[in-house]
This record gives structure tokens, sequence and C-alpha cells, in this order.
């Protein structure tokens, strides 16, 4: 069976007690179930990590870039928090890797700061899923689905 990676860089590990007002009251536990919920309806497993460290979330990036040519992942779900907006390493992995990445933002981030407004994540990836909660996820996960067929 093939699998998603769904990838979650810093902070998202305070789901449920950061920002409730915009991120919501779920926290990263409710969004693997949701996450694990959608992959098995969509007939695929799920791999799910949460990294507050840049080096580490590269690092899954590569080995998602290898099983994906290996034709064990259909490529990956990826909420880069914070980084999104500050790491062309992040970019540069998911070139380098060629791995499908569906770039996901919990809050609309254009309806945000200014600082929020640019992604280095958005030019290297397949689609871009912003402001829907993390209802979000489980949308991504069945368009990653679509865009593998």
């Amino acid at each position: 069976m093939t699998k998603i990676l769904v990838l979650n860089g810093p902070n998202l590990n305070l789901l449920g007690q950061r920002e409730p007002a915009v991120y919501g009251s779920a926290t990263l536990a409710d969004v693997e179930a949701l996450c694990a919920k959608a992959c098995d309806a969509a007939g695929v497993s799920l791999a799910f990590k949460q990294s507050n460290h840049e080096g580490e979330l590269v690092e899954a990036l590569h080995q998602a870039g290898r099983d994906q040519a290996a034709g064990e992942l259909l490529g990956v779900v990826f909420n880069a928090g914070a980084y999104t907006h500050t790491s062309v390493a992040l970019h540069d992995a998911i070139k380098g890797a060629a791995v499908t990445v569906i770039e996901l933002h919990i809050s609309n981030v254009h309806a945000r700061e200014a600082f929020r407004h640019h992604s280095y994540i958005s030019p290297a990836a397949k689609a871009v899923m912003a402001g829907f909660g993390v209802q979000g996820y489980a949308l991504a996960i069945a368009g990653l689905v679509q865009l593998s067929k």
C-alpha cells in the first residue's frame, strides 16, 4: 500500500493551545486522527511527523523523495509553519528530492500579517491549500490522491 506523509513544522505541536482564535481548538493528535481517517478512506497509509527543527524537516523531505521514487509514497502534505516564510533550505529540499508537495496552511495566510504573504515553499509545491482550518489536511490528502491518478 502506498502512503502519504503529512509533515508539520515548528509550533504545530502547540495546536489547541496556541492562538485558538486563529488555529482552532484541535490538537496535533486530533489532526493526526483526521489524517488517518482521510488516508483510510482513500486507501493509502499515513506517515505523520512534526518537528520544530528545520534540518529534520529537510531530512524528511529527502526521504520522501526516495520513497516516492521507489513507488512507496504518493507525496507530502506539508505545513511548514513559520519556515514557509523563511526557509530557502526547505524549498531546495523539495526541488532536490523531486517530491510532490501540497503546501498547507490552517489559516488564510493572505488575510494575516504581510510577512506571511510570501512563501518559499509555494514555487516548489504542486498545489497550495490555505484557510480551511484543520479540515484542510483531509482536503489536501484527497487532492494529493487525485493528482496521483
